[in-house]
């Protein structure tokens, strides 16, 4: 038996020409090998012939990397960005936008498929695009006195050195070079370590993370490098720790639906400014037709107040949200805009402590776009509400799928859902559902 495992391993790990068959939920292209064994390759489209060689196993097959493209598919196009392959950051920038955005619709309605929903009425996939994300998200690696500093790569820790991106906003792809400089002076940074960048209005907001503290001379060097590239507050923290000053020149500030936010350093926002904007216009239409006047509106893992300040418009929100800091940004920025009648903001770690069904008794709607995880100890207590109405805002469609099935057990039909392609070129999808039942 043992001899037969053996050969087996062997054989599988040789060269072998397979048809893809379907593009997988990770953007991987699946095909079935000679053993009947699935193979995950990157890089391919849909009915390619592609010779692959299997590397490792993965779950119950095997993930393969191409070596030759044998018959290519129409809809393959030249992909923008030299990086492609080597940075881990795209999946699918070989792929025609059309036919790359119905595979996204088809993510959407795959999850809520599974949850047990069909014929759900879907709408066109919002396009972001290319050069708009605003969130720099870097991982740092020291080797010797010079610093790289990239994304990481596929399936791997290793930090890919990259000069451009035709994700990120022109602004941010001017920060790398210059960071790269300061940064391999910093005694801080050891060995590893990231880097955050939210592109605000005030300007790009930093927040450095190394595995060693900073000294005076390196606080000095960040400084100055605020100062030579206009950045209104650059952070630090060490591994785990919470974010501390090291300059503010100006308040780190950006304009949330027309009411001015102090985001913490390293914030949650929305990758982009027009998906923020295409969340916002599905939520909204997602609300009841008539609000009472003293309508409420539930809003769970509400962050800064990305929606917060447009629900309050409709009606009076209720906010939870778990991140200490995120709630008082929200908080003090109520206040600020006079809200503080209209929005009541509660910091509760909804994974630990949910909301209640009998807290939610009363609410119009219930609003929640919880983290990658999903809302799985939040969503049973939605459901027993019987809240009338429901609008999810997710970027995982597994999750959506377990917590959706939730929801149609509790007797909630779909009324409408957006599929929005925020993270241009990944296999990820932003979506917002708007689920709904009748009052019982």
């Amino acid at each position: 038996m043992a001899g037969r495992r053996q050969a087996s391993t062997r054989s599988a790990a040789e060269p072998v020409a397979i048809r893809i068959e379907r593009i997988g939920a990770e953007g991987d292209g699946i095909g079935t090998l000679p053993s009947g064994r699935l193979a995950f390759v990157p890089f391919v489209l849909p009915s390619e012939l592609v010779r692959v060689r299997p590397v490792a196993r993965r779950g119950d097959g095997w993930a393969a990397v191409p070596d030759a493209l044998i018959e290519s598919h129409p809809d393959r196009v030249t992909p923008p960005c030299p990086h492609f392959g080597a940075c881990g950051g795209c999946a699918l920038q070989h792929w025609d936008l059309p036919a790359y955005h119905a595979w996204k619709a088809g993510l959407l309605h795959d999850a809520l498929r599974r949850a047990g929903y069909s014929d759900v009425p879907i709408s066109a996939v919002v396009s972001t695009p290319a050069h708009a994300r605003r969130r720099m998200d870097l991982g740092i690696r020291r080797v010797g006195r010079t610093v790289i500093a990239g994304l990481h790569r596929r399936r791997d820790m290793q930090v890919v050195e990259i000069e451009t991106c035709d994700v990120l906003r022109p602004e941010l792809v001017t920060l790398i070079g210059p960071l790269r400089g300061v940064l391999s002076g910093i005694a801080g940074l050891r060995a590893k370590g990231s880097v955050v960048v939210n592109l605000l209005d005030s300007g790009s907001d930093l927040l450095l993370r190394t595995d060693g503290s900073l000294n005076l001379h390196d606080r000095e060097q960040l400084i100055a490098f605020a100062r030579a590239h206009d950045l209104p507050r650059v952070s630090w923290a060490g591994n785990g720790g919470e974010p501390e000053p090291v300059c503010i020149l100006r308040p780190a500030t950006t304009v949330l639906s027309g009411e001015t936010v102090s985001p913490p350093p390293g914030a949650f926002l929305q990758a982009s400014g027009e998906g923020e904007a295409a969340i916002i216009a599905a939520v909204l239409a997602g609300l009841p037709e008539r609000l009472p006047s003293r309508a409420r509106i539930a809003e769970l893992f509400a962050g800064c107040g990305t929606l917060s300040f447009a629900l309050a418009r409709h009606a009076r929100v209720a906010a939870w949200e778990g991140d200490r800091a995120a709630t008082a940004a929200l908080r003090s920025a109520s206040h600020s805009a006079g809200l503080a009648g209209r929005i009541e903001v509660r910091e509760r770690d909804l994974a630990r402590q949910p909301v209640a069904a009998a807290e939610l008794a009363g609410f119009a709607a219930v609003v929640l776009d919880p983290p990658h995880a999903g809302a799985a100890a939040q969503i049973g207590a939605i459901a027993a509400s019987g809240c009338p109405r429901v609008i999810y805002v997710s970027c995982n469609p597994a999750a959506l799928a377990r917590d959706a099935r939730t929801l149609h057990a509790a007797g909630y039909h779909v009324l409408g859902a957006t599929p929005i392609d925020q993270f241009l070129w990944s296999a990820r999808v932003e979506s917002v559902v708007v689920f709904g039942r009748e009052r019982t």
